[in-house]
Formats: structure tokens, C-alpha cells, sequence
């Protein structure tokens, strides 16, 4: 049995809430034995994921990841991708409501329609949660428990996989928090959020963060910031990692490195 990639589309509340569209989900199922089940990775902007076709800025080259770490007598993993809806799209998309739409850092230059959007996080956590997830359990070969499930992101969808799998501890036991836009002038409503789950089951939280380039280095300072107010507040040691890694930039290449890790300690517990 090969690596084998599919797609489908669901349907998805369009920005204006006025209509519907189709939003592009792709899934990459690794090798595997008759009706055997693997763990689950549910991942954001899903044209980066799988190929260089797609991925107009570079690839995260998952499927190389999984195809080592069965080489390295794991398990292997499903990796579900969801497609954003476009580069200036994707900023409402993955932006919670309760942090606020993030204030654009200065070394990053956005289209004027950026500032007219609002944040809407929880619609794409919706349809992540009801739709997306009950398709997968019923047609791919996934575990469904919260020890075998996981989110990960990066930038807009490292500030989306820290607040959804806070949000749903019950359901998500990692999260891979890359590059995370923490783009705020309070770590407040970031931190508060934590403090809120703190009496349940917490999600290991791999943090990352480089300082390669002028965006990363704006990012690394909240990145910086929020880890170690974590650990004031209490999250437990053995569920936060954060990774800083100095030379590497905001780019598809860092975070494919950055998810080999997450992938194996994840897979593994180590």
C-alpha cells in the first residue's frame, strides 16, 4: 500500500455570512494494514502541505516527514489539510473573536481590504469541529480519541492552533504553534484564555518561534513573551515546549523543519 492524497469540499459560511461556499479539504493517508487506524494531525492552510504545485510559496513536504518516521518504526499519521480561502482571507478566517483582529505589525505591508475585515475564528473552528472532523472519523482510517488527535498551524494558523486546542483540550492532546501571529498590544486576552482551562486536561503546546527575518523577529518578541507567562500562570512544564530557533525566517521551509519535531514528539511522546 502507497501514500495515498484525496480532496473533497465542504460547505462553508462565505465572509459576509450572506451565502455559502465551497471550502477544499485535502488528506494525505500514509501506508497502512487492513483496518488499522492512525493518529490524526488537522492543519491550516492546506495548499502548503503536500506538493509544490500547489504551494505557491513553498511546501511543508509532509508526506517525507511521515515517510521518515515509518522508517523510523512509527506509526505514521494522517495529515488533514484545510485550504484557506486566500491570502488576505485567511487573516479574518484565523483570527478569533475574542483576541481581536491583530494589529498588522510594521514590517509587514497588507492589501487596504485587510483592515476592513473581522475577526472569525470561531466559524472556521466550527466548521473544523462539526464538519470536518465527523467527515474524516467516518471515511479515513483515524483514531478518533484525544490522545491520537492534534492541530497544527503556522502564523495566522499558529495564533488559530493555539486557540483552538485550548479551546478544545477534550479533544485536541497537541498542538504545533508555529510562528504564531500573536500580533497584539496585550499578551492579555492571549494569556486569559490559558487561565481559563487550567482546571481540565491541557494540550501540549509546541511553541515556535525564529528571528531569521524582520517578521520573525517581531513575532519572536510575543512569542518570547507569552511562553514565559504560561509558565507563570502555571501551565505545566511537561506540556509546553517552546522552540526558538534564531536563524531560521518566516517561511514554509522553517516550519517543515520545525513539524518534523512536533510530528515525532507527537507520534512518540518524546
Amino acid at each position: 500500500m502507497e501514500f495515498s492524497l484525496s480532496e473533497f469540499s465542504l460547505p462553508y459560511p462565505d465572509i459576509s455570512d450572506k451565502e455559502m461556499s465551497d471550502k477544499k479539504v485535502r488528506v494525505l493517508v500514509p501506508p497502512h494494514k487492513e483496518g488499522e487506524r492512525l493518529p490524526v494531525i488537522y492543519m491550516s492552510d492546506g495548499q502548503n502541505l503536500f506538493d509544490e504545485e500547489s504551494a505557491p510559496y513553498g511546501c511543508w513536504h509532509t508526506q517525507k516527514i511521515i515517510e521518515d518516521e515509518i522508517k523510523n518504526g512509527s506509526r505514521g499519521a494522517v495529515i488533514v489539510g484545510i485550504h484557506h480561502g486566500g491570502n488576505i482571507k485567511r487573516f479574518s478566517e484565523l483570527a478569533p473573536m475574542r483576541f481581536g483582529f491583530p494589529t498588522v505589525p510594521p514590517v509587514t505591508v497588507l492589501p487596504d481590504e485587510v483592515k476592513k475585515l473581522k475577526p472569525r475564528a470561531e466559524v472556521f473552528d466550527e466548521f473544523l469541529i462539526h464538519s470536518v472532523m465527523p467527515y474524516i472519523n467516518e471515511r479515513y482510517p483515524v483514531l478518533t480519541d484525544r490522545d491520537n488527535t492534534a492541530f497544527c498551524g503556522s502564523s495566522m494558523g499558529g495564533l488559530f492552533a493555539y486557540y483552538t486546542a485550548l479551546e478544545h483540550s477534550d479533544i485536541f492532546s497537541a498542538s504545533g504553534v508555529f510562528s504564531p501571529a500573536f500580533f497584539y498590544e496585550s499578551t492579555d486576552p492571549i494569556i486569559s484564555l490559558a487561565k481559563e482551562k487550567t482546571d481540565r486536561p491541557l494540550p501540549l503546546l509546541y511553541m515556535y518561534s525564529g528571528a531569521g527575518d524582520e517578521l520573525e523577529k517581531f513575532i519572536y518578541t510575543a512569542f518570547t513573551a507569552v511562553c514565559k507567562e504560561l509558565r507563570e500562570i502555571g501551565y505545566p512544564a511537561d506540556r509546553l515546549k517552546c522552540v526558538a530557533r534564531p536563524e531560521l525566517p518566516h517561511h514554509e521551509s522553517a516550519w517543515e523543519e520545525i513539524f518534523r519535531d512536533f510530528v515525532h514528539i507527537f507520534l512518540n511522546g518524546k
